[in-house]
């Protein structure tokens, strides 16, 4: 494992390059984010994917999302968005929020099991965003082994994943201890799914004007 500081611009942009770099290689890293640190792979590369999942001792039946550096791309990846779901993305992306959507049937990847579904989000973190700009979409869950909490900034989640990561990017302490909040938008009427850092009073804001409102299943 190499740890890259951010603090310079010439640090930075060799933190961003080591990580495109062990992506392109079918490595995991780890990365900062707007919520908490992440554990990152090639959306499209199943064995690096199911490397990330092997790191934090989950199975395939809890796939990650994906992280996606423009609002565009969730057409490349998404079939049928409704509405809502696009004003919520118009709203808080880049953000806290993820949207679980039907996934384009002809994408070659396979994140587990995901019931023709893939949940997307676009983070407020320039090193994350310049790095996702490089790779294309990444499968990103949070940098922690399961049951033990996220790490906020590099040194935790080197403590818990580094001996299974290439490279971990070092942006300093992350701004929220909340994860994004997770968004159903696979119906006619979105459902929460995990309640994190927006609330259901800040989605239906949104919302509300539209028309509609989500249910809270969280």
């Amino acid at each position: 494992m190499q740890r890259y500081p951010t603090t310079t611009d010439d640090e930075r942009e060799a933190a961003i390059e080591a990580a495109a770099m062990a992506i392109r290689r079918g490595q995991l890293i780890v990365l900062p984010t707007d919520t908490v640190y992440g554990i990152a792979a090639d959306a499209f590369s199943p064995d690096a994917v199911q490397s990330l999942l092997a790191a934090k001792g989950r199975g395939r039946d809890m796939p990650p999302p994906v992280l996606v550096s423009a609002a565009t791309t969730l057409d490349a990846l998404a079939v049928g968005v409704p509405g809502y779901a696009r004003a919520l993305v118009e709203e808080f992306w880049p953000g806290p929020l993820t949207i679980v959507c039907r996934q384009q049937t002809s994408l070659q990847w396979d994140l587990g099991e995901t019931r023709g579904t893939v949940a997307v989000r676009m983070p407020a973190d320039d090193v994350a965003l310049a790095v996702l700009e490089r790779t294309g979409p990444l499968a990103v869950s949070s940098a922690n082994l399961t049951g033990r909490p996220a790490a906020r900034d590099a040194e935790g989640a080197a403590e818990m994943l580094g001996d299974r990561v290439k490279v971990v990017v070092d942006g300093g302490r992350t701004l929220d201890a909340d994860a994004s909040t997770i968004v159903d938008c696979t119906g006619a009427r979105g459902r929460i799914l995990r309640q994190g850092a927006l609330s259901l009073a800040e989605l239906n804001a949104v919302l509300e004007p539209l028309g509609t409102t989500l249910s809270d299943d969280a």
